[in-house]
């Protein structure tokens, strides 16, 4: 078959069969065909049949024509190929599809008789709608393949509380758009015509005829006198119909039936509470009250959607009947409260309405166990991940906050069907890393979605919750509990041996009052131990004694534990090595009977069965057996998933006495125990080892205490070296846990998914954000203060500034810009150094008051606030008769002349002298004079402090303040000129440019003054007083349009700089619209630049699909290694490649504005794993590729399915630009890594 070509079949070539005949072995040709389906007669009667001596002739036609052309003959191509005409069809190139219908024919019938009276047109909405190019609910659904996960080129759904653009923002022109008025400038006369349309409405006049008798009698025919099936009030109308009627009339029935008695259906409860609206005002949140009694439960919900064995706790009923009502909640409570119960009824509720409910949660494992459990109380359950996607057409759906993010902006059609969606731990938006998706969500959910918020208890529910329904404009009803189902007692323990193993110290009871005295005691407890051991042994290391001395704190401490029956324990241990360490102090123990130990072994084995037999014997598979056949589990990121799952269901089971784990076990499932003890109350949280917040550890002393089975938790806090200081303490139990914070930051992601639809504005998202919602939340209040302040301007009118008024405003411009001036010059003075030895007890300054402008006082005192610091100085002032005003006091309002502005003769009081003390800011003071005062300040203060008092109120000022006043006479006569004021430049010697620049435009100002002759008009002051109010109603209209406008966002400088970069890379144009870079840049979920420019540079493609996944290993990797990886030349060549385009990358970045240095950029791309990924991919057996590296088995695990996830990205961009290639080399890659343990499927999905 290999050296002969095989021509192809003929249409007239005669089939051809073989048949058996006898049992000897011939065989016989049959050329005639059968006339049916099968044969004429059995083509064999050996009992097996022939023996196979060849490949099917067929299939192997089949497989090496069509499948391999290379294998055509070159020598017989004349028999091996043959080719048919094609039948050119150009017409069909002219296809098109009909457009819909913009209109519809609407028949008008009388509901009595169904007479027909009228057809009318009526527009099509919608029409031509498709998810590429429309946000309607009303599109028609896209393929099925995109029905879950969407497309890249679906646009979103419209995101629920966003205004969609009114008439005014869509006829406003930018300056990429041409200008054409569709109304004005339409040509009517096509080229060489005389004459075109003429559009111009024409009055139609019908000529004065003779009416035949025929229509006249029609017309009496036509003629009714009161009908039954004719309304009075239509015969009205019709009658004279250019009147309306302005009287309601009773609504008629068009059908008897509807006259019947209908039995009214129950209404859905209403909301517990609501709150008056206000345009301005409004708030959205609306907390509910706790301590209010339910008692109507059961009358206004009689038949419950989901009905709990148990009876539901108050702030559970709560939730339900806002849930009932179809209102979004907030629920914040503690952990092992019961917020589980709300997301299981809104899953109950969907089943019954037949609408579909999204469960989200912030990590995958999380993901799991919810499936795992509401697939057993539900059934119709599904679950989708990265690489899991289980039951996708079910009612309820569990998946990460990820997930439902590129569902969203992907416009998947589960949407359409969403009556809940759930978020649990919303406290996680204060992830730093991924904080930001959960705001995302929330701006994205289109406006028939519900919302479930379940939280930890934080301090700011109320204004997170508002921040919700104000950019969704619905009501949260905010239900925050701190009470727990099981009370905590929290101890102090000191013991590490047999002797001091029950030493507990209560140091807050289940009320939560602090008890002093137990701490003390503890202090004691341990000072008493060191003193005795200093004696015997000497001094001991001040952080405690070593492993040695922890291991007989664990041994203590169990063994106390186990005689209280306070089993089972989790450990919670800041570190993973200190976790494996713990553990192993305990191997000498054996917390399980032999029942227990049975059962551990045959649950163990029947959870690995599915892994290779190798698997099954890596080190950690068989150390993990030996602990927990002793009672004892480990729990934290390097422990391999599957392990973690089994360690986790047999603690459920309550075969683990002891768990010693991270702290993202607190996040898990409901899984409480008797106890929880704190390692250490310190941690590392990435940047420097700190306490724990009082968030975290409300978080993790949560899991205490078994609902049912319990009647308090119980909370320890070993002391291994010293006691921790008592303010921690208290402020670490009884502090307010954190509040909720912005994350919010821009990405190329969602800056690309945004401006591919050009409907939606990233300026929108960011104003949505909640790191925004304090300046939006006063946005109408704004609005509403434009309107009024544009209607006082329209008002005032223009002001008339003619004749010797000519120079008003010009006036107005240069005081107002002199004084800021002199502020600005003013506060730089105080800020340096000098300026700050100058303004000392002592010195004489200038300063304006009510009744004069240029007023002399010196300072006696300063403060020490150095941000914020006051100067107390004492001043001239006139001496009060009779308690009137000060003379000149009423003359404040007049506005400032160049007298007032230009320093001249200071203050002098006409009549007796007083003085006035007063608290100064360094904006206050006018001038620093060269001039200071040898005062005795403190005698000063005290005769001003005595002068107060009731007593001494009418008595002469005492001699220090008279000799102040005094010597304050005496620089007033002084002539004009004499008090001179110090150079910031000369003087003080500040040489800054703005300083240098300030000085000269003062004294600039200073000279201009002169020059205006506007002072000298007799209608000045009223003129000027109303320059001025009209400047300060712009001044605040301007600041009003700035809060309200794009330009007061905190983040649109970087927005700005973020789209310049994109445009400087070719992924949008120079009109912001997205280009194939940019296209190629959605598909990718992380990295999304050096993804895209990796694919389109080719960098890729050359390389095999092992080398492939050691490389993009990078964008998964953050962990560090000691080893260093041993790579081929091909991979070191593609590690410069990368590297030189991240650095390129970053160039542009920085060229652009973005703080964040190259050296930053480019180290966050770690290639630790390479060695590991590429002999993974080459089918290297698991316990060998541990042999590589010193990470750990789970953090291994978890890289390389992140990886899996990356190579679809790439596969996905790789199928967008057309490159087959790649895209196989991708499916290969996928393929290659996704073997054995590292992809064993979860545990809670079997």
């Amino acid at each position: 078959m290999s050296e002969h070509g095989l021509s192809s079949r003929d249409p007239l070539d005669l089939p051809l069969s073989i048949l058996e005949v006898g049992v000897a072995g011939r065989v016989e040709l049959i050329t005639d065909p059968p006339k049916e389906k099968g044969s004429i007669c059995p083509l064999s009667t050996v009992p097996h049949g022939l023996p196979p001596y060849e490949v099917d002739v067929s299939y192997e036609v089949i497989q090496k024509y069509l499948g391999d052309p290379e294998w055509l003959s070159m020598h017989h191509f004349d028999r091996s190929e043959r080719s048919w005409p094609r039948t050119v069809d150009s017409p069909s190139l002219l296809h098109m599809e009909v457009t819909a219908a913009h209109m519809e024919l609407s028949v008008e019938r009388n509901p009595a008789t169904g007479e027909l009276l009228g057809i009318t047109e009526v527009l099509v909405d919608h029409t031509g709608l498709s998810a590429q190019n429309s946000l309607s609910l009303r599109r028609p659904p896209g393929p099925p393949t995109q029905s879950v996960r969407g497309s890249t080129s679906n646009f979103p759904f419209w995101p629920g509380g966003m205004d969609e653009p009114t008439l005014e923002q869509m006829k406003t022109v930018t300056e990429q758009e041409e200008v054409v008025d569709f109304e004005n400038d339409l040509l009517t006369v096509p080229p060489g015509w005389k004459q075109g349309m003429n559009f111009r409405p024409t009055d139609v006049r019908r000529p004065l005829g003779v009416l035949p008798l025929t229509s006249l009698l029609g017309a009496l025919d036509d003629f009714s006198l009161g009908d039954s099936s004719e309304d009075e009030e239509d015969v009205k109308r019709r009658v004279q119909p250019g009147k309306e009627d302005k009287k309601e009339t009773l609504a008629r029935s068009d059908s008897l039936e509807e006259l019947g008695v209908t039995t009214a259906s129950a209404p859905a409860p209403p909301p517990p509470a609501s709150l008056p609206v206000d345009a301005a005002n409004e708030q959205w949140a609306v907390p509910l009250n706790m301590y209010d009694p339910v008692d109507d439960f059961y009358k206004v919900i009689p038949q419950l959607a989901f009905k709990h064995p148990f009876e539901l706790d108050p702030f559970q009923k709560k939730a339900v009947q806002c849930l009932e009502a179809g209102s979004s909640v907030f629920i914040a409570a503690h952990t092992s409260a019961g917020k589980t119960v709300v997301a299981e009824y809104a899953i109950a509720l969907s089943l019954k309405h037949m609408t579909r409910t999204i469960y989200t949660s912030p990590i995958k494992a999380l993901s799991n166990q919810k499936f795992r459990d509401f697939k057993n109380t539900f059934g119709d359950v599904g679950l989708i991940t990265g690489d899991v996607q289980l039951y996708t057409g079910a009612a309820c759906l569990i998946m990460t906050t990820e997930i439902l993010r590129s569902m969203l902006y992907n416009g998947s059609d589960v949407v359409r069907d969403l009556e809940w969606v759930i978020f649990d731990e919303v406290h996680y938006i204060n992830d730093a890393e991924r904080g930001v998706v959960w705001e995302e969500v929330l701006i994205m959910l289109p406006d028939h979605v519900n919302i479930i918020l379940l939280s930890a208890t934080v301090p700011n529910t109320v204004e997170f919750a508002d921040w919700i329904g104000r950019i969704k404009k619905k009501k949260i009803y905010v239900i925050s509990t701190t009470r727990r189902p099981v009370p905590l007692e929290h101890f102090l323990y000191t013991g590490n041996s047999q002797k001091t193993q029950n030493q507990f110290f209560l140091l807050q009871d289940a009320s939560g009052a602090f008890q002093t005295k137990g701490y003390y005691a503890a202090v004691d407890a341990k000072k008493e131990r060191s003193s005795k051991y200093s004696q015997t042994f000497g001094a001991r290391h001040p952080h405690g004694g070593g492993a040695g001395h922890d291991k007989g704190t664990w041994l203590s401490l169990v063994q106390s534990l186990r005689q209280r029956d306070a089993l089972p324990v989790v450990v919670f241990t800041f570190s993973r090595v200190r976790c494996e360490q713990n553990a192993a102090a305990l191997t000498t123990l054996d917390l399980c009977n032999t029942s227990e130990r049975s059962e551990v072994q045959t649950y163990y084995t029947k959870c690995l069965s599915r892994l290779r037999a190798e698997d099954r014997r890596l080190p950690q598979v068989l150390y993990m057996l030996d602990l927990l056949k002793r009672g004892i589990g480990i729990h934290h990121s390097g422990i391999l998933p599957i392990l973690k799952e089994v360690v986790e269901m047999l603690f459920s089971r309550g075969l683990v006495k002891i768990l010693f784990a991270t702290e993202t076990f607190a996040m898990g499932v409901n899984m409480p125990a008797r106890t929880v003890v704190f390692d250490s109350i310190r941690k590392h949280d990435g940047s420097m080892f700190r306490d724990l917040t009082p968030g975290e550890y409300i978080q993790m002393a949560g899991r205490a205490g078994r609902r049912g089975l319990d009647n308090t938790g119980m909370v320890i806090i070993l002391c291994k070296s010293d006691v921790p200081e008592m303010s921690d303490l208290h402020k670490m139990m009884l502090g307010k846990p954190t509040h909720l914070h912005s994350q919010f930051r821009l990405t190329y992601s969602m800056i690309l998914n945004l401006l591919r639809v050009e409907a939606l504005r990233v300026e929108d998202m960011m104003k949505r954000s909640f790191a925004e919602s304090r300046m939006q939340k006063d946005s109408k209040a704004h609005e509403q203060r434009i309107k009024l302040l544009t209607k006082s301007l329209r008002d005032m009118g223009d002001i008339e500034c003619t004749g010797d008024l000519a120079d008003l405003p010009d006036y107005f411009v240069t005081v107002n810009e002199l004084i800021h001036t002199r502020e600005l010059l003013q506060k730089r003075v105080v800020e340096s150094i000098n300026g700050m030895k100058c303004l000392s007890v002592g010195r004489v300054v200038i300063i304006r008051t009510d009744y004069h402008p240029w007023v002399p006082g010196v300072i006696l005192q300063v403060s020490s606030d150095a941000t914020n610091r006051v100067y107390t100085t004492l001043v001239l002032s006139e001496k009060r008769k009779g308690g009137g005003a000060e003379p000149g006091e009423k003359e404040k309002t007049s506005p400032p002349t160049p007298d007032d502005l230009l320093m001249g003769k200071v203050f002098r009081p006409e009549g007796p002298s007083d003085h006035k003390l007063l608290k100064l800011h360094a904006t206050d003071v006018l001038l620093v004079t060269g001039k200071t005062l040898r005062v005795h300040a403190d005698k000063v203060l005290d005769d001003i402090a005595r002068s107060q008092t009731p007593r001494y109120r009418n008595d002469p000022p005492g001699p220090a303040v008279s000799a102040v006043t005094q010597e304050l006479s005496r620089l007033s006569d002084l002539p004009p000129g004499s008090l001179t004021s110090l150079c910031p430049v000369n003087d003080l010697q500040l040489k800054d440019m703005d300083v240098v620049e300030a000085v000269s435009r003062v004294r600039r100002l200073e000279g201009a003054l002169r020059g205006f002759s506007c002072p000298n008009s007799p209608r000045f002051n009223t003129q000027y007083r109303l320059v001025e109010q009209r400047s300060n109603l712009m001044d605040e209209l301007d600041r009003l349009r700035f809060l309200t406008s794009d330009q007061a966002l905190s983040l649109l400088p970087e927005y700005q700089q973020r789209v310049k970069v994109l445009r400087t890379l070719q992924y949008i144009d120079d009109g912001g619209a997205v280009q194939l870079k940019g296209r190629v840049a959605c598909e990718v979920s992380s990295h999304e630049l050096l993804v895209t420019e990796l694919v389109l540079d080719g960098a890729l493609s050359p390389l095999t699909p092992e080398e492939i996944a050691a490389l993009l290993s990078c964008l998964v990797f953050q962990h560090k290694t000691q080893c260093e990886p041993r790579l081929t030349d091909t991979l070191k060549e593609g590690i410069k490649k990368v590297r030189a385009l991240a650095e390129r990358l970053a160039e542009v970045q920085r060229q652009c504005g973005l703080k964040e240095s190259v050296e930053d950029y480019v180290a966050q791309y770690k290639f630790g794993l390479t060695e590991v990924v590429y002999e993974w991919a080459r089918g290297m057996p698991f316990s060998e590729i541990m042999t590589l590296t010193d990470i750990q088995e789970g953090l291994i695990v978890r890289c390389v399915q992140r990886l899996d996830e990356a190579c679809r990205d790439v596969r996905s961009a790789a199928r967008l630009v057309g490159d087959a290639t790649l895209c196989a080399k991708m499916d290969s890659t996928s393929q290659l890594i996704k073997r054995d343990i590292v992809f064993a499927a979860s545990l809670y999905t079997q």
